[in-house]
Formats: C-alpha cells, sequence, structure tokens
C-alpha cells in the first residue's frame, strides 16, 4: 500500500530531527495548523520551545527554500519584525534529516490583527511599504511569480480535467473561459507593472500581532508579483467598506513606499487567481491523508455548484471599476 511521505514523522522522527542539530527534546510535541507543509511546537530542555517546519518533498527545491530564507534574513537586517529561520553555527538554515528538508524558529507569541482597526491597517501599510522597499531591490531567481498562466489558466485546466463533475462541466468551462478573459481585459487596464518580491500570502493567519505591532511569519509562499498582491488580501466587506480599508492602508504605505495606482485594477484578478488556485491546490493535494480529513466538504457536489456560484460573483466583480481609496 502506498504511504504518503509526511507519514514517516513520527514523535521519534521529529525529536531525531531536532536533536541532529544539537537540541535536546524533552517529549513535548505540538502540531501547528499547516497542510502544505507539516509544523510542530517542539520542547527543549531547559529552554525555550521552538518551531520546527518540514518541508512538502518535491514543492520548493533546495535554491527556492534558501531564497525565501535570504529574503527573509534582508528583511529582518532592515529592523523589520519578521520571524527568521534559524542558524546553526555554521550559518546554515536549511537541515536535512533523511528525506525531509526542515528549518527551525523561535516561538514567538502574538495573535492574529483585528482588521477591523482602522490603526491597525495604517501600522500594516507601513510595514508593507518597507517590506516592498526591499522586495524591490533585486528579483528572486529561482522562485516563480503569481501570474494568470499558473494561478488561473493551469488550474482551471487541472480542475476541468481531473475533478469537476460532468453535469457541471460545460457551465464550469463556458464560465471560467469568460473569467479568464475578463481577467485579461483588467491586466490590460493595468498595463505595465512591477513585479517585485512579495510576502504572497498576507493574510491575518500569518501574522502575530503583539505590543501593537505584527510579526510576519511564513514565507513559503513568498514569490514575485506587484505590491497589491500583499495588499488586497487585508480587505474584506463590501466594495464601499474595501475603499475604506484600502484608504488606511495607504495613508501608511505611501509614508515610507510609492504605490502605483493603476495596480488597483489587478485586486479582483489577484482576488480571483487565489480563488482558482485554492481549488486546484486541494485536488492536487487530495492523496495527502490530511487533506480529506481537514476539509471533507471538498469535491462534493455542493461544493463544485458553491464554487461555480463564487466564481460567477467574481466574474462581476472584474467588470466593475477598480476599488479605488474612499
Amino acid at each position: 500500500m502506498n504511504t504518503h511521505p509526511f507519514e514517516k514523522l513520527t514523535p521519534d522522527f521529529i525529536m531525531d530531527a531536532i536533536e541532529s542539530q544539537g537540541y535536546l527534546c524533552d517529549g513535548r510535541n505540538l502540531a501547528l495548523n499547516s497542510y502544505e507543509n507539516r509544523v510542530y511546537q517542539i520542547g527543549i530542555e531547559d529552554k525555550t520551545p521552538v518551531i520546527a517546519k518540514f518541508y512538502r518533498p518535491q514543492r520548493w527545491s533546495v535554491d527556492q527554500i534558501l531564497e525565501e530564507h535570504e529574503f527573509s534574513y534582508e528583511l529582518a537586517e532592515q529592523e523589520l519584525p519578521i520571524v527568521t529561520p534559524l542558524k546553526n553555527e555554521q550559518g546554515i538554515s536549511l537541515h536535512q534529516y533523511q528525506d525531509f528538508h526542515f528549518s527551525l524558529f523561535e516561538r514567538k507569541g502574538g495573535h492574529a490583527p483585528e482588521l477591523d482597526y482602522q490603526d491597525n491597517l495604517l501600522i500594516l501599510g507601513r510595514l508593507l511599504a518597507r517590506i516592498h522597499l526591499t522586495g524591490a531591490t533585486k528579483p528572486f531567481k529561482y522562485r516563480p511569480s503569481i501570474n494568470i498562466q499558473n494561478f488561473g489558466y493551469d488550474s482551471v485546466s487541472f480542475i476541468s480535467k481531473n475533478y469537476i463533475p460532468d453535469y457541471l462541466k460545460l457551465a464550469y468551462d463556458s464560465l471560467t473561459s469568460d473569467v479568464l478573459d475578463a481577467m485579461e481585459k483588467s491586466i490590460q487596464k493595468a498595463g505595465k507593472v512591477r513585479s517585485i518580491r512579495v510576502h504572497g500570502d498576507c493574510h491575518a493567519g500569518n501574522m502575530l500581532w503583539r505590543d501593537d505591532n505584527p510579526n510576519f511569519v511564513d514565507f513559503d509562499d513568498s514569490r514575485m508579483a506587484p505590491a497589491v498582491q500583499d495588499i488586497w488580501m487585508l480587505l474584506s466587506g463590501s466594495r464601499e467598506q474595501q475603499g475604506v480599508q484600502l484608504n488606511r492602508i495607504l495613508d501608511g504605505y505611501f509614508e515610507f513606499n510609492d504605490f502605483d495606482m493603476a495596480e488597483l485594477h489587478l485586486i479582483e484578478v489577484f482576488r480571483t487567481l487565489r480563488i482558482m488556485h485554492y481549488s486546484a491546490w486541494l485536488a492536487r493535494r487530495w492523496e495527502d491523508p490530511a487533506f480529506p480529513h481537514s476539509f471533507p466538504w471538498f469535491n462534493t457536489a455542493r461544493y463544485w455548484e458553491e464554487h461555480i456560484l463564487e466564481l460567477r460573483e467574481q466574474f462581476s466583480a472584474l467588470r466593475e471599476p477598480a476599488i479605488h481609496p474612499v
């Protein structure tokens, strides 16, 4: 019987991996909320616990992981609140134990930010501006970009060929063709925008709010993309509410960095790409036992019907004028 690689991550295996880096584990092992990789809080004898992140095999190359680490170190050098991988005495941040690559991190306390507070959005705007200043100094060499091909066309093709139920296939194919065309038009309206190194998955769950400031964690999805990719994920609610939120974020952003307002044409593009990519991500990971257990509603008739409805709503949003600060 085929087993998933992550099934090798038994408590003993995890502790042996950590102790290969000179730590003495005390037996405490707490699995943290993570699906793409596996993340654990590991107790250390007479010391603060560490966070251990075991990377999903074959997802990123060693060069791509190290490039992510280097970006986080660059940000930390600018005194930005980034949780960076710990280096051992040899200055190495990415370790290997048997078939797995893993990294260790300092445990940081905090809670998800309350994005309803305008002051929090102002603080996040300032911080993102500074992250993007560093992100713009050079491109990633090995990590890919977020674009309509890999997040849009490729996701739609995979779902259409392998997952969408037969009775919905015609509706799905027709709708996604229209949605992709609408995204192409929005991209044309935006014109030539600059792609920089961004966090890539900038939602409240990847921030630990403490002492009135966020600590950014998990740069695992860091890619090349326009700056707006890290901004739109902070927006929610009605278009008017999003306009108010955007205004506050950009108030903070402009204190440290310029922002190309043409990128606002891409907000609904990136929102739609995330919806498409998320479905394809769940489908591509379905052989991982953690996914059917954690996402039992996926690949049901109701799920696909609601997915099509969500894409219809995005099709309408894409044809609206771009969201602007209010």
